[in-house]
Parts: C-alpha cells; structure tokens; sequence
C-alpha cells in the first residue's frame, strides 16, 4: 500500500480507534464484478480487537462483487468543519484494510449480533430474543483489520 502523503494529518492509534468505535456508519469500498469501484454506507461494530462486523441482505450485488474479490477498504468520517476561508474541509476519518468473510461460526455471529445490538439499541441487549430473531434474516461479515 501507498504511504500517506500528509503526515502531519495523521491521528494517532488512540484517536483512530476512538473514532472506529463511535462512529454512526462508515463506507466499504471494493471492486465491483466488472472491475470499477463500488462503495456503500453500513451500520457496523467493531469488536475492539481485529474485526469490523456488519449485517445485510443474503444476497445482492455486494456479494456477488465479494464472491470475486475479498479485499475491501472501509472508512469512518467523524466531526467535520467547513473552513471556507481555506477553501477546504477539516475531518476526521479513520480507514480500515482487509478483507472480508461471510461465513462466521455461530459463536462468532451470536457475538457479532450482541454487540451491533449493544450499539445501535442497547436497551434490546438484555432480551435474547430479539438478537436470535435476527439470525435467519440477516448475513453477517466480518473484515479482519
């Protein structure tokens, strides 16, 4: 991979995570089936160690541009401020390489759900069934950073 060229825009690990962990949705980018990009919003968690979980649909055009190429890029965008004096944008951002899995043991994807549940609506943790009426419904991946 290509080092960045700004080094003075760098975060520090510890912000990066910060923002990895309370970030709203980030962006994952492949390469779409016939070689061009392709980029979409998610709602994710990331279990503060190696993966970044996210859940969809069991199937559709991500995973057929998946099922051809694994390595994905995703990105969180945290506080932003115009500076139209500067002509230019101050953000924060946060980019994560990998690449993803769908086929998550049940451990795995029960953890996954706990903890996307936990994020988006913790009042649900406590009731189990809520998380496994999930289950048949919806895929689970995971990117290994």
């Amino acid at each position: 991979m290509r080092e960045i060229r700004r080094k003075d825009k760098i975060m520090n690990e510890e912000e990066a995570f910060r923002l990895l962990a309370s970030g709203e949705y980030g962006f994952l980018a492949m390469v779409n089936v016939d070689g061009g990009g392709y980029g979409i919003p998610f709602s994710y968690v990331w279990d503060k160690d190696q993966a970044i979980y996210f859940h969809g649909a069991w199937e559709g055009h991500k995973l057929d541009n998946l099922a051809k190429e694994n390595r994905v890029t995703f990105t969180v965008v945290g506080a932003t401020q115009v500076l139209p004096g500067k002509f230019t944008t101050a953000y924060q951002s946060v980019m994560a390489f990998g690449r993803i899995t769908m086929d998550l043991s049940d451990e795995e994807r029960n953890e996954a759900l706990r903890l996307l549940v936990g994020k988006y609506s913790p009042g649900s943790v406590e009731s189990g069934e809520n998380i496994f009426r999930l289950l048949p419904t919806k895929r689970l991946s995971s990117v290994w950073i």
